[in-house]
């Protein structure tokens, strides 16, 4: 194999995802010559198959759900709603289009950044091989990202991924969710409200395992009150195709081998970095047993010319964490080398609708903290602002650290609780009492405004 001469960089990013991306224009700006290298679209996860299309379709849903529910409020509709699939995939398109195309016109616009299409593998510690081409630098940042973990059971089953169902043009008849957690359960909530029948499969005991109980109890219900079928404790899971098309799903539960047949599968069962697909040994880079490249706070991997961004360090799987990672990137780089992956307080929401909105602790996790606690829980049904749009399922907890006063977790279940768990974040970062919130006068009429109702009802838990 014949290979093309040694082009050298100030640094080479792998990947342009959200921390890829913006540390590439980071580094031009520094006047840093810099390489970045796509295999697939620009955008990562976040922009192509995750939060922006999955969020759009979650509007079209929720206005199929209004519509047939508008009854409620007293505003009679004729006929329920006709969902078009093919305009919602136009839609989500479009919009994905044109995030797509500002990335390449940001990357373009700077003489410092070659885009190099391919699939990049680790030759060593400092030179990096995209087809016949080979870049070496003694800055290498990977920002590889994860995607969709296939279990055994299933590899010659005709299945669908959060990525290819957001090709589909026809609504699924029965679509089968393999997977419990937060990318199957929004799917199956989506699909329902466009007109699908639903049957998710979940190998625990509860969904969202990551989750307390009764929040999994309430998310079901939520679920279950749609028309979803929920079956959880689903064990020893397989797939076989049916000859008319779609696939049956063979299960163990209660001591029986139990089957359920449907339109479409789309296997949800988690991620797996695409740190294998970088050749890691040959930089003798540190993989664990799960796939992810091992970083310290600074993210650096144990090579020093490396550092790893984004969802393949198993730092945070997230969107914002992986723009966190760039931010703490720039700062060791070019700033007081001050921040940390250690100062991130972990906060994500479930898109469900009423969404989950999550910072810090559960309870579950705080209990073993063993620290003293005060914790308060409130039914969206007692707050006003829930009842006056018809949207009283779900509830909004606090936890407390009782001798430092700051608050370790909260989640809001409920109407706005994506947006609402911004507050608790707020005052969780700045470190403060929960009593300056709890002495707060919010605006009314909203939910935000029963949070420091809420902080009044704080009682010591039990160890």
């Amino acid at each position: 194999m014949t290979e093309d001469r040694v082009e050298t960089f100030d640094a080479i990013i792998i990947g342009s995802g959200q921390a890829g991306n913006p540390l590439a224009l980071a580094l031009a700006k520094e006047k840093w010559k810099v390489a970045i290298v796509e295999k697939a679209v620009l955008g990562g996860t976040c922009v192509n198959t995750g939060c922006t299309p999955t969020k759009a379709y979650v509007a079209s849903a929720r206005a199929a759900w209004a519509i047939a529910n508008a009854h409620n409020l007293g505003i009679e509709v004729p006929k329920s709603p006709k969902v078009n699939l093919k305009a919602i995939k136009k839609r989500k398109d479009k919009i994905v289009s044109s995030s797509r195309l500002g990335l390449r016109k940001a990357l373009a616009d700077s003489p410092q950044i070659s885009m190099i299409r391919g699939t990049a593998t680790l030759l060593d510690k400092t030179r990096v091989k995209v087809g016949s081409r080979v870049l070496k630098s003694s800055k290498i940042f990977l920002n590889v990202g994860a995607r969709a973990r296939i279990p055994e059971g299933f590899a010659d089953v005709g299945y669908l991924t959060n990525t290819s169902i957001l090709q589909l043009e026809k609504i699924p008849e029965h679509l089968i969710v393999v997977g419990g957690s937060y990318i199957g359960l929004e799917f199956a909530q989506i699909f329902r409200r466009f007109g699908s029948k639903v049957t998710v499969l979940e190998m625990g005991n509860y969904l969202i395992s990551k989750e307390d109980h009764d929040t999994s109890d309430l998310v079901r219900g939520i679920l279950e009150n749609e028309g979803i079928k929920v079956i959880c404790g689903a064990k020893c899971l397989r797939g076989k195709n049916k000859k008319s098309g779609g696939a049956t799903v063979t299960f163990h539960k209660e001591g029986k081998d139990k089957q359920v047949s449907g339109s479409h599968l789309l296997i949800a069962t988690g991620r797996i970095p695409n740190s294998d697909l970088l050749n890691p040994e040959n930089a003798d880079l540190t993989v664990n047993d799960r796939g992810y490249v091992e970083v310290n706070s600074k993210l650096e991997t144990t090579i020093k010319s490396i550092y790893a961004l984004g969802d393949c360090n198993g730092r945070g799987a997230f969107t914002h964490t992986s723009y966190n990672d760039y931010e703490i990137m720039v700062d060791q780089l070019f700033g007081d080398k001050k921040k940390t992956v250690n100062d991130r307080i972990i906060n994500y929401a479930l898109y469900i609708d009423p969404p989950l909105g999550r910072a810090g602790m559960t309870l579950s996790q705080a209990k073993e903290s063993g620290k003293n606690l005060l914790f308060a829980r409130m039914a969206m049904s007692d707050i006003s602002r829930a009842k006056e749009k018809g949207e009283t399922q779900g509830k909004m907890e606090v936890i407390v650290d009782a001798d430092s006063e700051q608050i370790l977790g909260a989640a809001v279940l409920g109407t706005g609780g994506d947006e609402i768990i911004g507050t608790f974040l707020t005052a969780m970062y700045g470190k403060m009492s929960y009593k300056t919130l709890m002495n707060s006068v919010q605006t009314h009429p909203t939910v935000t405004e029963l949070i420091p109702t809420l902080l009044q009802q704080l009682t010591p838990v039990k160890k």
